[in-house]
């Protein structure tokens, strides 16, 4: 469905972004692959990697909306990635939090309709669920605001979802990548915020591969939620220092013992399918209707109980320390 097609990443020389970048041109032949974002250093050192003909690198940030209009000009896809993520940054700077993750959202919406784009998906986090912390809260409105723009398009034919996962290994910030750091700085210890913290994880890949599947699936209105393993931050430790001591240092400012993804309190809007999970939305779209329980694709999902929540606590699937390893290896040579 991406073969001459045009498609813009927001915060594209991300993570993300550069994995998306590559699948895309491995799988695909699009018209034009367009990644914009506000980082002139990040967009070089991406270009001398990703330089296909088909790309084209935008400075601009989701906060100026003048400039999202021109980016998404003749745009058939989008992919909503830029965000401030980090938990302690935003509880320090909550308003440049708010300003880049609702109002920055706001502008994605408004220049997708103006430009009549297909398709919009936006990327969201299992801290969006039950929010405890400010980035938690500024994912959940943006959520609210994808659903929603689904009604304000009234008669056009832009759609709007969100995809909603856990940690990413080895992403930036992530606590893969400073375990490694202080491992190869000799460490002796590894700090632990505590001893029975868990969280999702997803490799960059399956995050990429879960967001392109979806762009087939969404009806419009959707919150997609994959099903990936859990780990314990204890087993995450050993399995990258083994032996090593655990330090407990504490959970940091706006951090959660367990990770949610489909709360209880959404649970009667809430489909379980084969390997993912769908939260509908809690509104009626004017003139339209979907049978949520069955997608584009044809698969067919059914309610989960009243009162269900996945979260990375009760999740059957736990990874092992040595499962761990083979999951992280995996990740890196993808």
């Amino acid at each position: 469905m991406f073969n001459n097609k045009s498609i813009l990443i927001t915060g594209g020389t991300g993570s993300f972004g550069q994995k998306y970048t590559k699948t895309i041109l491995a799988r695909y032949k699009p018209k034009r692959l367009i990644i914009l974002s506000r980082d002139e250093l990040k967009q070089y050192e991406m270009q001398q990697v990703y330089n296909d003909p088909c790309m084209r690198y935008f400075l601009g940030d989701v906060r100026d909306g003048d400039r999202l209009m021109q980016a998404f000009n003749d745009v058939d896809f989008v992919i909503h990635a830029a965000a401030i993520k980090q938990v302690p940054a935003a509880e320090y700077n909550p308003m440049e939090c708010i300003k880049t993750n609702i109002y920055g959202a706001e502008n994605v919406i408004k220049a997708a309709i103006a430009n009549k784009v297909k398709r919009v998906i936006a990327l969201s986090t299992d801290k969006a669920a039950n929010p405890i912390n400010l980035y938690g809260a500024t994912k959940l409105a943006s959520d609210k605001l994808f659903v929603a723009a689904n009604n304000i398009v009234g008669a056009g034919e832009t759609r709007f979802s969100a995809v909603r996962y856990g940690n990413v290994v080895g992403s930036r910030g992530s606590v893969v990548p400073f375990f490694q750091q202080l491992i190869n700085n000799g460490a002796t210890s590894l700090p632990i915020t505590h001893p029975d913290m868990t969280r999702f994880w997803i490799t960059l890949q399956d995050g990429v591969d879960f967001v392109l599947k979806n762009f087939a699936r969404m009806q419009g209105g959707e919150i997609f939620v994959p099903k990936i393993p859990s780990v314990r931050i204890t087993d995450l430790a050993e399995a990258y220092g083994p032996g090593l001591e655990h330090e407990i240092v504490g959970i940091r400012p706006g951090e959660k013992m367990h990770e949610i993804m489909c709360p209880a309190d959404d649970s009667h809007h809430t489909i379980e399918f084969d390997d993912h999970f769908v939260i509908t939305p809690s509104i009626s779209f004017f003139g339209r209707e979907h049978d949520y329980t069955a997608n584009n694709l044809g698969e067919k999902g059914y309610a989960v109980q009243q009162g269900y929540e996945y979260h990375s606590g009760n999740n059957p699937h736990f990874l092992s320390a040595d499962e761990i390893k083979h999951f992280d290896k995996e990740a890196s040579a993808s």
